[in-house]
């Protein structure tokens, strides 16, 4: 079995220099308030491809033979690290071929093909689309580069963990997400050469808990999709599950309504844009807050390529959670003028009505009566209970629906 080593790690980053962004591993005041840990966090999706995954293809690449590179490369992937393999071998002149699963968001396809890969989709999981890069592999004499079970792979990951510690020396625990395991494995090596003492924490989402089951001996189940698409990896990497089951100190699992709200706290207070995967990292601190607090804390986020949709999806129902956006139902008579009184008291109360619906046919109510549902735009749960407190004041019969 291939290992890595810090001096592995070190010249990847040598490799590496002038080919990537070193991005930027800083404070976060107001995440450090809300959490009640000191959160320092590594901007992977500002590199040029969005992720990390940059970070171990370019690695892996720029050590190919001549003979390889004339043979070009194939990469399995649900997006990140097609397109950091698709990028360098474009730079490099090697043709890329990357399979990708059926389920990978559209603007990961395109920005792929934009650089020059041949795309093929193929597969309803990560493991069949890994199955048809290899035959294609095989077949067309090219060369695997895997996403994560890879020594090079593994150490240009790992130099992710060489600059935060260069940044922050004297962080207490780095916390990156765990698909395949790649990158919390290459940090953790890096990290633990220079610093024994620090924790390396490693975060799975509840519906992808492969690594979590290798490695702790439990059964939890998987689903069939997440908005980290990025760590939904249902067969961990054999070389990094090595590394993490000797170097890594915990594993946890954070819920998809966690990760979705830590991309609305990123959006909002750091104004960067992250991915599911990106974020949960951060997921794991609002979910175990004692877990990590007083500590100082280096968050990874890791990558930035979200489908514009899913996003809009996540933000309009980050805006329910914190009672920015409410649904109200109000039973009353069908008569004339009850829907200006509705809009009248709305306006009086500083609500702003975003949809209104008239429900007659599919109802209990008396024939005369009628159901008028609105979604509305408010300041907070307590302007929200003021609005219905006014509607009811009012003589409407005004409910919030959850």
């Amino acid at each position: 079995m291939t290992m890595i080593d810090l001096h592995a790690v070190q010249q990847a980053a040598t490799r590496l220099h002038d080919h990537l962004l070193r991005t930027p591993c800083v404070p976060s005041h107001t995440l450090s308030d809300i959490t009640g840990a000191q959160v320092f966090l590594k901007f992977e999706n500002l590199q040029f491809t969005a992720s990390f995954k940059e970070r171990g293809a370019c690695n892996k690449l720029a050590q190919l033979t001549e003979a390889e590179r004339a043979r070009g490369v194939i990469a399995m992937s649900a997006g990140n690290h097609a397109q950091g393999v698709a990028y360098h071998a474009q730079r490099l002149g090697i043709r890329a071929v990357i399979v990708m699963p059926s389920f990978t968001p559209g603007v990961k396809v395109e920005r792929t093909r934009g650089f020059g890969a041949d795309i093929v989709l193929h597969g309803d999981s990560l493991d069949e689309a890994r199955n048809h890069a290899r035959a294609l592999a095989e077949q067309q004499g090219l060369v695997f580069v895997h996403p994560y079970d890879d020594a090079d792979i593994m150490a240009g990951q790992g130099t992710v963990a060489l600059e935060m510690l260069a940044e922050v020396p004297d962080l207490d625990t780095l916390v990156a997400a765990v698909g395949g395991g790649g990158l919390i494995a290459g940090m953790a090596v890096a990290a633990k050469a220079l610093r024994p003492d620090i924790e390396i924490i490693g975060v799975q989402t509840t519906r992808f808990p492969g690594m979590v089951n290798a490695i702790k001996g439990t059964h939890h189940p998987q689903g069939s999709s997440s908005i980290a698409e990025g760590i939904a990896v249902g067969t961990p990497g054999q070389l990094p599950q090595a590394i993490i089951r000797q170097r890594v100190n915990d594993l946890l699992l954070v819920d998809e309504g966690d990760i979705e709200q830590a991309i609305v706290m990123l959006l909002e207070v750091e104004k960067t844009l992250v991915e599911g995967a990106g974020a949960a990292p951060l997921a794991a601190l609002l979910r175990f807050p004692q877990r990590f607090k007083g500590k100082k804390i280096g968050l990874v986020l890791s990558g930035g390529n979200i489908d514009p949709l899913l996003l809009a999806s996540i933000i309009e129902r980050g805006m329910v959670r914190a009672g920015r956006l409410a649904r109200l139902c109000v039973r009353a008579r069908d008569v004339p003028g009850t829907l200006a009184s509705i809009t009248a008291t709305m306006a009086r109360m500083g609500a702003n009505i975003n949809e209104v619906h008239h429900q007659r046919a599919f109802t209990t109510l008396a024939a005369q009566n009628v159901e008028i549902e609105l979604v509305i735009q408010t300041r907070g749960p307590q302007h929200i209970s003021d609005v219905v407190a006014a509607l009811q004041a009012a003589g409407l019969d005004a409910q919030l629906v959850h």
